[in-house]
């Protein structure tokens, strides 16, 4: 499946919040640089979903706080 996902790095915790227009907002500690705010993204997600991580990837917006996600 593929989600719209809103980043909000440097966040006090880490949470996934399911937006009204269907999108997630999802909050992580680690900050935007290096791909550390990404790596946090896919780690929370796959948390949040249950499945692992290798099935959890960026398809587009990897340098943005918007992205697409596809979780397999």
């Amino acid at each position: 499946m593929k989600i719209t996902v809103r980043v909000k790095p440097n966040a006090r915790k880490d949470e996934v919040a399911n937006q009204p227009d269907g999108t997630y907002l999802v909050s992580v500690k680690a900050p935007p640089t290096e791909g550390k705010a990404n790596a946090r993204l896919l780690d929370v997600l796959a948390d949040h979903f249950g499945c692992p991580k290798k099935n959890v990837t960026i398809l587009h917006g990897s340098r943005g706080r918007s992205k697409i996600v596809e979780i397999l």
